[in-house]
C-alpha cells in the first residue's frame, strides 16, 4: 500500500514517485505518515526526511518548511532538500567545522541565531549521511 510523496524546493522537484512511508521533523515533533493518514497541514523543522520504499530507506534532509498530508499524497516544500546520496561527505564534515567554528565566534544575537542555524543545517546534513551509512551496514 502505497501513496505519492512530492518534495519540492523553490528551484526543483527533488523527489515525486509512490512510497510506503516517511517519517519527517515538524516544528512540534517528528511524525510517521502511512497510507490513509488524517489530512493536515504541518510546519516543517530543519531536519530528516525518512522515506522507506518496498524493502528499503532513504534519507534526505530537509532545510525547514511545510507539508500537506491528504488523500493520499504528500507535498513537501521546502527551502532547501538534499538526498543523503547526493551529499559529499567530505564537503559536510568541513561545512560542519566552519559553522560550529562561526558560532563560536559569533558577536549580537543575529550573528548568534544565524551561526545556530548554519550549524542545524550542516549537522542534518552529517546526520543523513550518516544514517545512510547505518543502513547500507
Amino acid at each position: 500500500m502505497t501513496f505519492n510523496l512530492c518534495v519540492l524546493t523553490p528551484n526543483r522537484i527533488v523527489w515525486d514517485s509512490e512510497v510506503k512511508e516517511i517519517i519527517l521533523s515538524t516544528n512540534s515533533g517528528q511524525i510517521g505518515v502511512l497510507k490513509n493518514h488524517a489530512s493536515i497541514a504541518t510546519a516543517l523543522d530543519i531536519g530528516i526526511l525518512r522515506i522507506r520504499l518496498k524493502d528499503r530507506w532513504l534519507t534526505m534532509a530537509l532545510m525547514g518548511g511545510f507539508a500537506r498530508i491528504g488523500n493520499n499524497e504528500i507535498t513537501i516544500l521546502v527551502t532547501d532538500a538534499e538526498r543523503a546520496s547526493d551529499i559529499n561527505p567530505q564537503e559536510a564534515q568541513q561545512t560542519l567545522k566552519i559553522a560550529e567554528a562561526n558560532l563560536n565566534k559569533a558577536e549580537g544575537k543575529r550573528q548568534t541565531i544565524e551561526a545556530n542555524l548554519a550549524l542545524r543545517r550542516a549537522k542534518t546534513r552529517v546526520e543523513a549521511i550518516v544514517e545512510t551509512i547505518k543502513r547500507i551496514s
